[in-house]
């Protein structure tokens, strides 16, 4: 039986993610011997490839503008939130001599646009807290007992602690190390886990037109998600046609709400208004100037004025209408059809691409069985959760991250 003075570590951390990393480092700052178990060969493979390698590693949003992008759950932060901000994480990184940017949405990337440059801060701050690290590690159970935790490898070696914190991840990019083994570690550890589903993640659609379209990008429109013929929710902002079907922040942003609508039977739509700075009365008058301005135009020219020039002729299809019509032959009734499409450009969804697609795992660790101001589990003292694994999701826009780091942080404080 090992005993209290054999363990040989204060804290294990699982998982070199960035709620991980933050833990490991914040842990062993304060004095504590601290071992960080990773089971891929280095660090922080997802946080390389998060916002398309860029890392949009918070928001200058307010607490309350945070909590607003997170699912119902999403309250279980405020008190993490309140001790580990995006103020402090932004300090962090300036003061490690990473110098930052807000662009629009106030995401926040590193100058640089290099999620290496994120990276690089973490492992090097990591090794000035004297954090031990070991790679190609997985961890496949734990046992607690007698104030000891025993965590056990694939390998059969077995490591001791006084404390564990487990921030493995959720199950989206499985390739990056983020498989589930959190979820059931949790489960082992008697611990509810919420049904992991796919969060942040692009969508199919029936139609093959996104396919003829793809790597066409749209700026400032409106989508919204309709059901029953009703908007369920919408978004303004940029999206993406893929060969597969949409994608891009907005499309990312109401993929749960998509998810939930088919799983539970629905049909569903995305609505696409691509002119949503316009109302009816505006839109018709900006045809007719640019039909009178134009009279012997081939329609598919005019509309290059008025959508990128790759999607004018699937968007005449779609309406119903000969590309090659001049402008003076156009009718009311096919203006009328042509205004329809711009502000309701609609494609019935097929399915969401799976979870191990997704940029973010909804579900995961349930909350009411985690104390909000230590992440210490309520039903096994001394075990610990930080990150994606515990059941908060947010939309795009750093939110996400930004919770992985407080959870981090504040697992820390406490171990």
């Amino acid at each position: 039986m090992v005993t209290l003075t054999q363990a040989r570590y204060d804290a294990i951390i699982i998982g070199a993610g960035p709620a991980g990393m933050m833990a490991a480092m914040t842990a062993a700052g304060h004095g504590r011997k601290v071992l960080l178990l990773e089971k891929m060969p280095h660090a922080g493979r997802k946080l390389l490839i998060s916002g398309k390698g860029r890392c949009n590693l918070t928001n200058a949003g307010s607490v309350d503008k945070f909590l607003k992008k997170f699912s119902d759950s999403g309250v279980f932060l405020r008190n993490t939130f309140a001790i580990f901000f995006n103020d402090n994480l932004c300090d962090f990184f300036e003061s490690a001599g990473c110098k930052l940017k807000t662009e629009r949405g106030e995401r926040v990337f590193p100058q640089s646009d290099k999620s290496v440059d994120i990276l690089n801060v973490l492992t090097g701050r990591l090794a000035e807290s004297g954090v031990e690290i070991k790679y190609n590690k997985e961890v496949v159970d734990i046992i607690s007992g007698n104030g000891i935790k025993t965590v056990i490898l694939k390998d059969a070696s077995r490591f001791f602690a006084l404390k564990v914190v487990i921030a493995t991840g959720g199950l989206s990019y499985p390739g990056t190390g983020s498989t589930g083994s959190g979820f059931k570690l949790a489960g082992k550890l008697r611990h509810t886990v919420i049904n992991p589903k796919p969060g942040l993640v692009p969508v199919i659609t029936k139609s093959g037109v996104p396919k003829k379209l793809t790597g066409v990008s749209l700026e400032n429109v409106k989508c919204a998600v309709i059901s029953d013929n009703k908007v369920i929710e919408d978004r303004l902002g940029d999206m993406l046609f893929t060969h597969f079907g949409l994608s891009g922040p907005i499309i990312l942003d109401l993929s749960a709400t998509i998810f939930d609508l088919m799983k539970s039977g629905k049909r569903v739509f995305i609505s696409i208004n691509l002119k949503p700075g316009l109302d009816e009365k505006k839109l018709d008058a900006r045809l007719q100037r640019e039909f009178n301005a134009h009279p012997s135009r081939a329609l598919k020219n005019i509309f290059t004025e008025l959508l990128p020039q790759k999607l004018v002729t699937e968007f005449l299809k779609y309406c119903g209408i000969n590309e090659l019509k001049k402008a003076n032959q156009v009718t009311k009734e096919e203006r009328k059809k042509l205004m329809g499409g711009l502000f309701d450009f609609r494609f019935e969804i097929a399915g969401t691409k799976p979870i191990e697609d997704a940029i973010i795992t909804r579900g995961g660790v349930f909350t009411k069985e985690i104390d909000p101001k230590t992440m210490e589990s309520k039903i096994v003292e001394g075990i610990y959760f930080a990150g994606e694994i515990i059941d908060v999701d947010a939309k795009t826009g750093g939110y996400n991250m930004q919770a992985a780091f407080s959870t981090g942080f504040v697992c820390g404080m406490n171990i």
